[in-house]
């Protein structure tokens, strides 16, 4: 049973005890602060980005696909869902979400992979240190500061909603063990101190669960409306395969859109379903009297029962050679790879190339010259990065 604190559980964030922001402002006397740095990422440029960058298929594909912008509002709606069963704090969580994917670069993950192969002599590319780069420097909307100035509970969020980064020594753990944390989030954590070695609270945790319940879900959708597979080919998965019989069951006859769309709808409540009974568990398991406990437990909080782990694994392992690895979907990330490589190497080159204030001040250490033109290429739009390969280069691809 979850203990409250009023309409709360005693383990959620408290906006009026939040650890608060970097450059101190006074609060609204209408809105919480978890709820300004929501509407904060909403008003940002990064965020109106997200309408026209690639989720899976790019722009012109068709307009039914999802952008990276609808695929966020999606996974802030189960977000809140989350957050609301668990008697957490609804606006942190949807911070969390609305902002996760502020970093992502034009054409996706494939983006992401050539800016990550473009700094490979400069500490490489993570979308996640990306987004803490956006909120925290390189939104300049504020007089008294760079950034949003957002809550250390939302930039917690963002930097480490899929877990710690470190141990407690400050070694890297989990998947940064190989590579190592990004400098900017240590920098940026040296300064306002992120706690990289705990978990957050369970308000990012809900909302790192919702990016995988969305991507799930979602990314099903797109490949049928794509054609890039039917319905029945997903029975291979044994819970998909019992949705399939428990739509034909309650409604035989049903054209194959409208089944789709039941299969998909039921795969989001049953995961959402599964989560929070199995957080309930968790959390029961901990007994936290605060958020600290949350942060302090050594293990996740908020996730899919194993089962449910299993069937996630499972999805994403059909998709991966169905839609991910499809040749029709390769052959556009591959182009779009060589456009964004292009352009970095242009711009490294040739600094006058680049646009207004982003070619001012470039001259010195490579590193730092490299960094800011991935700065300006991980915020292009998917159309904006095709209009400038095509200002810059005789041939440019239609990415068709």
């Amino acid at each position: 049973m979850v203990q409250n604190r009023g309409r709360q559980a005693v383990f959620a964030d408290d906006p009026a005890r939040s650890r608060g922001r970097l450059v101190a402002e006074p609060g609204s006397v209408t809105r919480s602060d978890f709820r300004r740095d929501c509407d904060r990422i909403i008003h940002s440029t990064a965020f109106r980005r997200l309408a026209h960058k690639t989720q899976v298929f790019v722009y012109h594909e068709g307009d039914h696909f999802r952008t990276r912008l609808t695929h966020t509002l999606e996974v802030t709606q189960i977000a809140r869902s989350l957050a609301r069963a668990l008697a957490v704090d609804e606006d942190l969580a949807e911070a969390s979400a609305l902002g996760h994917d502020l970093g992502h670069t034009p054409f996706g993950h494939a983006g992401e992979r050539a800016l990550d192969r473009c700094l490979a002599d400069f500490g490489g590319f993570d979308h996640n240190a990306q987004t803490l780069a956006v909120v925290t420097r390189l939104e300049r909307r504020y007089a008294a500061f760079d950034g949003l100035n957002l809550t250390w509970e939302t930039l917690e969020g963002l930097v480490k909603h899929n877990g710690p980064l470190t141990d407690r020594a400050g070694n890297p753990a989990g998947r940064f063990v190989k590579r190592g944390v990004a400098a900017s989030i240590l920098e940026y954590s040296g300064r306002h101190n992120l706690e990289l070695w705990n978990y957050p609270g369970v308000e990012a945790q809900a909302a790192a669960i919702a990016d995988d319940i969305a991507y799930d879900a979602h990314d099903i959708d797109d490949g049928l409306r794509a054609g890039l597979f039917v319905l029945d080919e997903l029975a291979a998965v044994p819970f998909i395969a019992d949705l399939i019989r428990e739509v034909d069951q309650a409604t035989p006859g049903l054209d194959d859109f409208r089944r789709s769309h039941e299969v998909v709808r039921r795969i989001i409540t049953r995961m959402i379903e599964d989560v929070i009974a199995e957080s309930l568990n968790r959390i029961a398991g901990i007994a936290p009297a605060s958020a600290a406990d949350i942060r302090g437990a050594g293990r996740a909080s908020v996730g899919f029962s194993p089962a449910m782990a299993e069937t996630d694994k499972a999805i994403k392992g059909f998709l991966h050679p169905r839609m991910y690895r499809h040749e029709r979907v390769m052959g556009i990330m591959t182009a779009a790879e060589q456009v964004l490589h292009d352009l970095f190497g242009r711009y490294l080159g040739w600094p006058d190339d680049l646009p207004g204030e982003w070619g001012q001040n470039l001259a010195g250490d490579e590193r730092i010259r490299a960094r800011q033109i991935a700065d300006f290429i991980a915020g292009m739009t998917d159309r904006f990065a095709l209009i400038e390969h095509a200002r810059l280069f005789d041939s440019t691809p239609e990415l068709r």
